[in-house]
């Protein structure tokens, strides 16, 4: 019976549904998988440190992910890897601004900042973006959710376990966590179809902790919400093929596909080509599947 019910939520989350964002735009997820490219306008991001530091640069790289078929551009001024040296928000927003503003003239692209402080993400919106992503879930900086209640911005909701016990279950522990930011958002009024929810791969989890989530991520379908995956490049991926960090673009892609299988929509990765042909093998299986049932044969 449980199993049933993960199964029709799956399906229910699989049908297409709109994220609404800021300055008018929409989005569908749901029948086809979205890919955020990563551009980190910093000098220490543990993948791709320094490449992006000119506004010239930022936008050239962010177009080339565009063209390589990435739906969002999810922009960052501060590492958020273990042990970064945090920035302040002047440096924050001097990084990200000037790219934010010259990508908004670009008409076809939506735009997600990568911030936690809600200045920036004020200052973000103001300038262009239609998305905040908070690596806290609103439990940094709950005034974010405001903004989002305001602007009407899309909010990616990002689980974060640095800094506190957790929950030795993972399920529970996201859902645990996931609950206390769905209530800010409905304490603000932040309509629930600006929310997708991150279930934080690497973010003070064991490799063992992100293998668990992979295993049982069909079970955060119970939350409701759309489901954005991070596993690009990350630590626990070089654990299980003794790759480095510049050689793990096949495994990320190789996680994106199974992801997509157990329901994630969205993928936020670095190398958008290689997750982008797997998940359309993805959606592929995932479409016979669905000829096959609706033909009886299951």
């Amino acid at each position: 019976m449980k199993l049933q019910r993960f199964q029709q939520l799956y399906e229910l989350l699989m049908e297409n549904r709109i994220w609404s964002l800021a300055h008018g735009r929409t989005i569908e997820l749901g029948v086809q998988a979205v890919v955020m490219g990563i551009l980190n306008v910093t000098p220490d991001s543990f993948s791709d440190a320094g490449a992006t530091l000119t506004v010239d640069a930022a936008v050239a790289r962010a177009l080339e992910m565009a063209g390589e078929g990435a739906s969002i551009i999810d922009i960052g001024g501060e590492s958020t890897r273990p042990h970064a040296e945090p920035v302040t928000a002047l440096e924050e927003q001097r990084r990200i601004l000037p790219v934010i503003a010259e990508l908004a003239r670009q008409r076809g692209l939506l735009l997600s900042v990568d911030t936690y402080r809600e200045d920036t993400a004020r200052m973000a919106v103001a300038a262009g973006a239609h998305i905040v992503n908070d690596i806290w879930g609103l439990q940094g900086e709950p005034g974010i959710a405001r903004l989002a209640g305001s602007t009407g911005c899309g909010l990616v909701l990002m689980h974060n376990g640095r800094g506190r016990d957790l929950l030795p279950d993972p399920i529970e522990e996201q859902l645990n966590f996931f609950n206390r930011s769905l209530q800010v958002a409905r304490d603000t009024r932040v309509a629930d179809g600006s929310i997708v929810l991150d279930p934080g791969f690497g973010f003070a989890k064991d490799p063992t902790a992100n293998l668990d989530l992979i295993a049982r991520f069909g079970e955060l379908l119970v939350l409701g919400f759309p489901l954005l995956v991070g596993t690009s490049r990350k630590r626990f991926l070089g654990h299980v093929t003794g790759r480095p960090v510049d050689e793990r673009d096949a495994v990320t892609a190789a996680s994106g596909a199974i992801l997509r299988l157990r329901g994630a929509a969205m993928f936020r990765v670095h190398d958008v080509p290689a997750t982008l042909d797997a998940l359309k093998l993805a959606d592929a299986v995932r479409e016979r599947e669905a000829v096959w049932k609706g033909a009886g044969n299951t």
